[in-house]
């Protein structure tokens, strides 16, 4: 009998259509990377024979303290959304339906709406009811816009932090609480030991995703006088009708999500090393 080694088999060429369609594919990605280096390249040129000293000069620290205002409010928005999303996340995994059906609605509402409707209802809503909220002491709070925009971004974020966490938690295998009890462990124990870690891997992307759409998301709270890195940019136009602040700007956002990228894979590789052995 004798026995046919795989290796030793010719390699198959793939279906004529197959192929095309694989040969299309390459083309038009090349083309479409031909095109944004040639375009990069253009719009670098540019900048350096439109540069400006005295703009630079002037705007270029307001510029740097609106991206300061940028990290600060996504970074605490994000961080503070965490913190409600964690029990969020609990009761939506819930047996008891009315713990399920709260953070079910509160989910609902914070992901089918959009962002900047969210930040008007609080920013412009509870304006509306300054005498109640000064009877309570919340007035000094929400009269400021960049508190308002705060509370907006955290909201927002909970709900789909309290998603990407659920998801993750209910991707691990039921036979890992199993086993954690088998070797005597807590349910508390076999938690934050077996539980979370595999989780967090699991939500490690979807959670960089959340986090760049946040820093770009942000822009929004310009509408609201809130002197981010969108709304200095605003701010530098409107006394200079330059249309140059607002690529400036586009290039400071795109060298934040780039970092946070770049950094975001190397966490991910790191934490994911023993899976690629």
């Amino acid at each position: 009998m004798t026995i046919v080694n795989q290796e030793m088999l010719p390699e198959l060429p793939p279906p004529p259509a197959l192929a095309r369609k694989w040969s299309g594919q390459r083309i038009a990605g090349t083309t479409l990377m031909t095109i944004w280096i040639v375009s990069a390249a253009l719009m670098v040129a540019w900048l350096f024979t439109a540069w400006n000293p005295e703009f630079m000069q002037r705007y270029a620290p307001r510029y740097l303290n609106g991206l300061m205002v940028t990290l600060e409010l996504v970074g605490k928005s994000i961080v503070l959304g965490a913190i409600i999303s964690l029990p969020l996340a609990f009761m939506r995994m819930s047996s008891n339906s009315v713990l399920s059906m709260i953070a079910y609605a509160y989910v609902y509402f914070f992901r089918g709406t959009p962002l900047i409707a969210q930040l008007f209802l609080i920013y412009y809503g509870f304006g509306s009811f300054r005498t109640e909220l000064e009877a309570i002491g919340l007035w000094g709070f929400f009269r400021d816009a960049w508190n308002c925009a705060l509370f907006a971004f955290t909201l927002n974020t909970a709900a789909y932090q309290a998603e990407i966490l659920r998801g993750a938690l209910e991707s691990v295998p039921k036979g890992q609480w199993e086993g954690g009890r088998a070797l005597g462990l807590n349910d508390i124990t076999i938690f934050r030991k077996i539980i979370m870690p595999q989780a967090m891997i699991v939500a490690l992307r979807p959670y960089g995703n959340e986090i760049i759409l946040m820093i770009k998301g942000s822009a929004i709270v310009a509408i609201v006088t809130v002197f981010d890195l969108m709304g200095e940019t605003r701010r530098a136009y409107s006394r200079t009708f330059d249309f140059q602040t607002y690529i400036y700007a586009a290039i400071l956002y795109l060298i934040i999500v780039e970092a946070l990228r770049n950094i975001w894979n190397r966490l991910e590789a790191r934490l994911t090393r023993h899976l690629k052995r």
